[in-house]
């Protein structure tokens, strides 16, 4: 069981780190991945830490999100420097490494891949991605076919979240970031297969 002193200490490390909006996100999230995790069977403990520290570099500024990544030895994408919304995951992996001591890599893959996605997510790093996108203050289109989809498949919610996603990104002639890429290549082909057997 997470040790009470410490979440206060974490909730408030965020209220002074982060904007108000950004704030409650975050406690939305760690809501949200606590209750995917109990549903999943994925460690509660970690699903709250992940979920509410995963946007803890989020309003740093695109200077400081760089110099942590570097002094993490991060080296970006050309899809990555193109797209300054990825780098907070990349940063905040690190600031939680290297400034709060976090070591347990569940955690730290969590807060790393919950805004793109990655082939190969472990059962944490899919909570914390799915918990972002349908935390309570979310009321973007279509969010309750994600919360819906999340009641019995995080493979299925996941697939729809990229989906959702890259439309959004191909719509603005964004870069879409090839770990997301990855991750719908995989779900669809794991679906494909599914439906063979």
């Amino acid at each position: 069981m997470i040790d009470e002193k410490l979440k206060e200490t974490y909730i408030e490390l965020l209220r002074g780190r982060l904007k108000e909006k950004r704030f409650l996100h975050s406690l939305n999230v760690a809501a949200s991945a606590v209750e995917l995790a109990k549903r999943f069977g994925a460690n509660e403990d970690k699903a709250y830490i992940a979920g509410l520290l995963h946007d803890i570099t989020k309003n740093e500024t695109d200077e400081n999100q760089l110099q942590i990544m570097e002094s993490g030895g991060i080296i970006l994408t050309e899809t990555q420097k193109n797209n300054p919304k990825l780098w907070h995951a990349m940063s905040g992996s690190v600031y939680l490494k290297q400034t709060l001591g976090i070591t347990d890599e569940e955690i730290l893959g969590a807060v790393r891949w919950h805004t793109t996605g990655k082939a190969g997510m472990s059962l944490l790093e899919k909570v914390v991605f799915i918990a972002d996108y349908i935390s309570a203050e979310r009321d973007y289109p279509d969010v309750d076919v994600m919360r819906h989809l999340a009641e019995t498949s995080l493979d299925a919610a996941a697939l729809y979240a990229l989906k959702f996603s890259m439309r959004n990104l191909s719509e603005k002639e964004k870069p879409i970031c090839e770990d997301s890429v990855a991750y719908y290549n995989e779900l669809i082909i794991r679906k494909g297969k599914d439906r063979s057997e």
